[in-house]
């Protein structure tokens, strides 16, 4: 799910219905996902497909950060299919696997030119909770983006999801959870994580949204080098212009005191 950015106009030619099926709106430059009127869930800009269009999908990116080499990378959650096609095609040597619930998502896939499966692209239709819970899962990274009309469904933030989710990363693998800082809840889904993550775990806000970014890493040496994080996303940046220097400079520690890398390390 994106933010509650909106073409001008648009939102005056509708009433808010949460029972709408999935659509499509495009104008000259973004073609967009909604599931309703009052939230975007994913935009594709028309002259570069495959680029990442909303902030949020570019500050999930984070992840490589912690680990810039994955060879596994599973999604919760295609909508338009961004982050899967953006995987696809900057990371080469890693399979890309997408689970998503919604039949009638899938079959937009064409509409935002997502890539045919093949031996390293495949969308998978199931309950994401579910297939964590039975499927044998191997990954280095996940990314958690799996939002319907109503928001983040409650089985995609609870303890026993998470757990799920932390038993299928390998050894030095990161959980990437966009939240919803709107939501009254998305602090227990914080420490939820924690719990979990033996307090590893940074958040950083979207630059255009109050999407809310978690990442949890699993390994026990992985909390990071500050100096050393700001020179790696420096880096980054150089390679993949996605502006993970920002991103670091507010990635923030949430523990009982809620201090903030980014004010206790500059």
């Amino acid at each position: 799910m994106a933010n509650s950015r909106t073409r001008p106009g648009f939102l005056e030619q509708f009433q808010p219905d949460y029972q709408v099926r999935p659509y499509v709106y495009e104008d000259k430059a973004v073609r967009s996902l909604y599931f309703s009127c009052v939230a975007v869930q994913s935009s594709m800009s028309l002259a570069d497909p495959y680029a990442l269009e909303l902030g949020y999908t570019k500050t999930m990116m984070g992840f490589l950060l912690f680990n810039a080499d994955p060879r596994h990378i599973l999604l919760v959650g295609l909508g338009g299919g961004s982050l899967s096609k953006y995987c696809y095609q900057r990371f080469p040597n890693a399979r890309i696997t997408t689970v998503e619930i919604d039949p009638e998502v899938i079959a937009l896939r064409d509409e935002f030119l997502i890539p045919r499966d093949d031996e390293r692209f495949r969308i998978i239709h199931a309950d994401a909770a579910e297939y964590l819970a039975s499927a044998d899962v191997a990954a280095d990274v996940i990314l958690l983006d799996g939002f319907d009309a109503t928001g983040l469904p409650d089985c995609l933030c609870s303890e026993a999801f998470y757990t799920d989710c932390w038993r299928a990363l390998g050894e030095n693998g990161v959980l990437v959870a966009n939240l919803w800082s709107g939501n009254l809840g998305h602090m227990d889904y914080l420490n939820r994580l924690d719990a979990i993550f033996g307090n590893r775990v940074w958040c950083s806000r979207a630059s255009d949204s109050c999407n809310q970014i978690a990442f949890a890493i699993k390994g026990e040496n992985g909390f990071p080098h500050w100096y050393a994080l700001k020179a790696r996303g420096q880096t980054l940046d150089e390679q993949y212009r996605l502006d993970l220097s920002w991103v670091v400079r507010n990635l923030c520690k949430y523990t009982n005191q809620g201090d903030c890398l980014a004010e206790s390390n500059q």
